[in-house]
């Protein structure tokens, strides 16, 4: 994270400004839980994102902070309602806004945050940032929808699974890439190479964290979730096609009626590295991500686009 620090630290620390600024209320209750989101936060590569493909088209400027923040609101506010979703009492090692405040204030939470990101732009005119945004918020809830429903199914098809997972966490990454770009860049077409770029690196980085489901290392959230939750992701659904029909059915039975069986999940997760599933997501992930690489690559060298491809690296060669 070195080079990226040497050429957008400066803007890093005005957008801490900006983002402290953004989660404070005068209502006592919201006040304290925005304040405890600050104190929680992640790395925040969204807005790294968004200021490094700004940086890529000139000089970083209002509109690509503002495009910065609401990414980071956007994010902030899906994974306080998603915490709701999946009945998740722990958040990045700490405990989750549902767990210590109950249902009704988290979700009121996500709704302020969701609403400040639009009223941020909309009072600013950044209409264009609003349309980028806009079509995005639609892709991520139909692609939380679409789970849902192919959760209910056990749906084993690869293609849906990628379908699933450029709607939920792909298009938002695509979208702070594009939104910092269009903030300084006139060309539309070097602005979608960078929408195309962040949704490649986006389908990696999903991967790399259903990866962590099948994982024991202490991540900060609950291991085997996505299993629990009957959600099929790439090392499962690899494993499925891929083995003998008699295994498969095990396998079925356990995401079914065995979820929450600690010795069944012992061994699904032990047959889905025997048979290949997680060595085949892993190779998958460095596929997208290689995508991802050869598409910034087709911008002139420069120190911006060292520190891209190195925040691209660390997303997925992070370990939690």
């Amino acid at each position: 994270m070195k080079l990226i620090k040497a050429v957008i630290g400066t803007e890093l620390a005005s957008f801490e400004k900006y983002f402290k600024e953004a989660f404070e209320s005068d209502v006592f209750l919201l006040d304290k839980i925005l304040r405890y989101l600050t104190r929680q936060k992640g790395k925040q590569m969204r807005p790294m994102f968004v200021l490094l493909c700004a940086k890529l088209g000139g000089e970083i400027n209002e509109q690509s902070f503002r495009a910065a923040l609401v990414v980071e609101m956007l994010h902030t506010s899906s994974l306080v309602h998603d915490d709701i979703v999946d009945d998740s009492m722990l958040r990045r090692g700490a405990f989750s806004v549902n767990a210590l405040w109950k249902n009704n204030a988290a979700v009121l939470t996500g709704n302020v945050l969701f609403s400040k990101s639009i009223s941020l732009l909309l009072d600013n005119g950044d209409h264009h940032t609003l349309e980028i945004f806009g079509s995005s918020i639609k892709k991520v809830i139909e692609g939380e929808l679409l789970q849902i429903g192919k959760s209910k199914k056990l749906n084993f098809d690869e293609a849906v699974y990628y379908e699933i997972i450029n709607g939920k966490t792909a298009t938002l990454l695509a979208s702070a890439c594009e939104a910092g770009a269009a903030s300084t860049m006139s060309d539309n077409e070097q602005v979608q190479k960078l929408y195309q770029f962040g949704e490649n690196l986006g389908i990696a980085f999903q991967i790399k964290d259903d990866l962590f489901d099948y994982g024991k290392a202490e991540i900060g959230k609950p291991t085997r979730n996505d299993i629990k939750e009957k959600k099929l992701t790439l090392p499962l659904i690899y494993t499925l096609n891929n083995c003998q029909s008699g295994l498969r059915k095990k396998l079925i039975r356990i995401v079914k009626y065995n979820n929450t069986d600690e010795a069944s999940l012992d061994f699904l997760v032990a047959e889905v590295e025997k048979h290949g599933g997680l060595a085949y997501a892993e190779e998958k992930m460095l596929e997208y991500r290689e995508k991802a690489i050869t598409i910034l690559h087709e911008f002139p060298p420069s120190e911006t686009r060292d520190a891209l491809e190195e925040l691209v690296m660390f997303t997925t060669d992070r370990s939690l």
